[in-house]
C-alpha cells in the first residue's frame, strides 16, 4: 500500500505540473492582466486537483466549518506543503505570498505573477500590494507561524497578517488546518505518502475585528492582533 500511494502520489503532481506550464506558457501570457479570471481557473483547476486526491484516497477533508470568505485577511496554520492548494481549492478569489525566485522562473512566472504577491520585496510594496489585492476584492492567506508545523506543536506566530489587515482596514479569518499524518511535511519527499489516508482536518474560526483596536498605536495594534490570532489558532 506504501509504494502504491507514493505511485499515485508521483503521478497526480505530474499531472499537477502539466497543468501548470500548460497554463504558464498557453494561457496566462494572454490574460494575466485579468486577475478575476486567472483566479477562478487557479480555483477551479486546483478544485480538481483536490478532488483526484481525494477521489484516490490519497487525502480525505474534514471540513468541521468554512463559511464563505470573500476580501478579509485568511490566517492559517501550516501543516503540509499543499496547505495552499487546498485552501485556495476551497475558497475563490484568494492570493498568497510566495517566495520572489518563483516569479522569476521561466516555467512558472506567467502563472506567479497572475495573481500571487512576492513576499520578498521591501516592506511598503508588501503592504502595497497585498493592498491593491484586497481593495480588488481578493483574500490575502498568509501562514503566520512561517513553518510547517504539527497540530501538537506551538510556532512563534509573526505579525505579517495583523500589518496587512491593519494596512488594508479589512478584518482576519483564522482557520485551523491540521492533517492526521505528516504529508508534505519538512524535509519529506513528495512521494513519502504514508500508508493511508491523510485526513485534512478544517475549522473556521471566529472572524477578528480590527476595528477593536483602532483606538491603539500601530505597534501595539500588531501585538494584540497578533496575540488574538495565536489564541484562535492554538
Amino acid at each position: 500500500m506504501k509504494y502504491l500511494r507514493s505511485f499515485v502520489t508521483v503521478i497526480s503532481f505530474f499531472i499537477f505540473g502539466v497543468g501548470a506550464i500548460l497554463l504558464n506558457f498557453l494561457v496566462f501570457p494572454f490574460i494575466k492582466d485579468n486577475k478575476a479570471l486567472c483566479s477562478d481557473i487557479i480555483h477551479r483547476l486546483w478544485k480538481f486537483f483536490v478532488w483526484l486526491l481525494v477521489v484516490t484516497r490519497m487525502i480525505k477533508l474534514d471540513i468541521k466549518r468554512l463559511e464563505k470568505i470573500e476580501n478579509k485577511v485568511i490566517a492559517v496554520t501550516h501543516p503540509s506543503f499543499l496547505d495552499i492548494v487546498v485552501l485556495m481549492s476551497l475558497v475563490p478569489r484568494s492570493t498568497c505570498f510566495v517566495k520572489k525566485e518563483l516569479a522569476h522562473n521561466p516555467i512558472l512566472k506567467n502563472l506567479i505573477s497572475s495573481i500571487f504577491i512576492t513576499n520578498e520585496v521591501e516592506l511598503e510594496e508588501l503592504k502595497d500590494q497585498s493592498k491593491k489585492m484586497l481593495d480588488s476584492g481578493f483574500n490575502v492567506i498568509i501562514f503566520p507561524s512561517g513553518i510547517r508545523h504539527r497540530k501538537n506543536e506551538y510556532p512563534k506566530i509573526k505579525k505579517g497578517a495583523a500589518l496587512v489587515a491593519l494596512n488594508a482596514g479589512k478584518n482576519i479569518v483564522p482557520i485551523r488546518m491540521f492533517t492526521s499524518e505528516d504529508f508534505l511535511f519538512i524535509n519529506q519527499p513528495f512521494y513519502a505518502a504514508g500508508e493511508k489516508t491523510v485526513v485534512f482536518e478544517i475549522e473556521e474560526c471566529e472572524e477578528i475585528d480590527i476595528e477593536k483596536f483602532s483606538g491603539q498605536t500601530e505597534i501595539v495594534a500588531k501585538r494584540e492582533i497578533t496575540k488574538e490570532i495565536e489564541r484562535k489558532l492554538y
